[in-house]
């Protein structure tokens, strides 16, 4: 397997002097573009106009710039006030200042309103270096993912994060997005596709999928690359909306692997991880591992140094990728996706048949089968439908056997099917 074509990474993304761009400087330039494309766009910034690349925004619109001054909280209310009548305000500062300082103000003046705020967080992640702990922001993700109406977006390099910017502009609601101080790679070009809501496959395998956001896709992908040369094919996926979540692409590609990895730089317990933890434990569980900071804050240090430090490197995710592909194998005498059989005894929605019996288990359908009058099986086994499989597909989310039940040709094929599946 080999990089996603579709992806349209840049052709030199991976040489040993790929270009490095804060993802801070693609904010700056989307905020200019949705500037002169909507006059309702305005700005507001907490003090720190350089530091979060809005000054190229107020130099061009000095009319719809508002310095509020060291006063987050105000800053929200104020955009809260804008967006009622109309405008399209933007509020940056750094991560830990907005939302760590104005979350209330953010979740009951913009988000409890629907109110059409874009909260753009500069000086994220671990990254940020030197200024220390107080200036890490690593629980942003988490706090503002769970907030209704939020959107919550991570992107990937200097370029996704203009797209990032130029779609917040557009989507009708609050959006929160975060970006960088130091210099990362660019490796997507502006055909790399992007979407609120949707996940990008870069690169395909079927060993483990590794689900990144940020300048950990990066990381990722090269991990991916030496990974290859073990004999281990890897799915690398660009997961920048992380609420919403694109849970096809992550379901279908951990039904496919068997094993995932989560990469971020943030508290992995309730950011990335955490979200795909949690769709996976309800629809598709397998062995993961996730990559992130772990449960920690942060501390003075470089960059690189403390990227190191935190475990957030190339290494990291290869050592993650293995672990998890080791607990894949330690659970292989189970079926790769075991819900026809564990769920059995538990079956969260019963099949009422036409003739009226109750199905409580894919058991008793094997066993309802060979008796079932001819009405009542062509009724719920059509040209177009087959209702066995796509109650075991909705229930159990084996799609698996659902596949292998609409090819069936009759009662006893299907009988077959699920016999062969429950002995796995």
């Amino acid at each position: 397997m080999a990089i996603n074509p579709d992806a349209k990474l840049a052709p030199d993304w991976n040489k040993p002097d790929v270009k490095k761009v804060p993802t801070r400087n693609g904010f700056g330039e989307g905020l200019a573009i949705a500037g002169e494309r909507d006059k309702n766009v305005v700005a507001l910034c907490a003090d720190l106009t350089e530091s979060t690349r809005v000054q190229l925004f107020a130099e061009k619109f000095p009319e719809r710039f508002i310095q509020i001054g060291v006063a987050e909280q105000n800053m929200a209310t104020v955009a809260s006030g804008l967006a009622a009548v109309g405008k399209i305000p933007f509020i940056a500062s750094y991560a830990m200042f907005s939302p760590g300082r104005n979350w209330e103000q953010i979740r009951t003046t913009i988000a409890y309103n629907d109110r059409n705020v874009k909260i753009a967080a500069a000086h994220s992640g671990i990254s940020v270096g030197p200024d220390g702990a107080t200036h890490q922001a690593l629980e942003d993700i988490a706090i503002m993912r769970v907030m209704p109406n939020m959107i919550c977006l991570v992107p990937c390099d200097a370029i996704e994060a203009r797209k990032i910017t130029l779609a917040a502009a557009e989507h009708l609601g609050p959006v929160y997005f975060r970006f960088a101080r130091e210099k990362t790679p660019v490796f997507t070009t502006d055909d790399t596709p992007f979407e609120i809501g949707k996940a990008v496959v870069f690169r395909q395998g079927n060993d483990v999928a590794i689900i990144a956001c940020g300048p950990l896709v990066y990381e990722a992908l090269i991990a991916a690359e030496q990974l290859a040369k073990e004999g281990i094919d890897c799915t690398v996926i660009n997961s920048p909306s992380i609420k919403p979540l694109d849970g096809a692409t992550i379901i279908g590609a951990a039904t496919r692997c068997g094993a995932v990895v989560t990469a971020e730089e943030a508290q992995s317990g309730a950011g990335l991880g955490g979200s795909v933890c949690e769709l996976l434990s309800e629809v598709a569980p397998v062995p993961i591992k996730r990559v992130g900071v772990k449960d920690r804050f942060g501390e003075s240090g470089e960059p690189d140094e403390l990227m190191k430090k935190f475990g957030l490197k190339v290494p990291d995710i290869i050592q993650a990728a293995k672990d998890a592909i080791a607990m894949k194998k330690s659970t292989s005498a189970r079926p790769k996706m075991m819900y026809l059989a564990t769920l059995l005894a538990n079956p969260r929605e019963h099949f009422v048949l036409k003739n009226g019996k109750t199905l409580k288990s894919g058991a008793e359908l094997k066993q309802a089968l060979p008796s079932m009058d001819d009405a009542t099986y062509k009724h719920h086994v059509t040209k177009d439908r087959n209702d066995f499989a796509n109650w075991i597909a909705d229930v159990y989310r084996d799609t698996e056997t659902a596949n292998s039940i609409r090819k069936a040709h009759n009662k006893q094929d299907i009988i077959r099917i699920i016999a062969q599946r429950l002995k796995r």
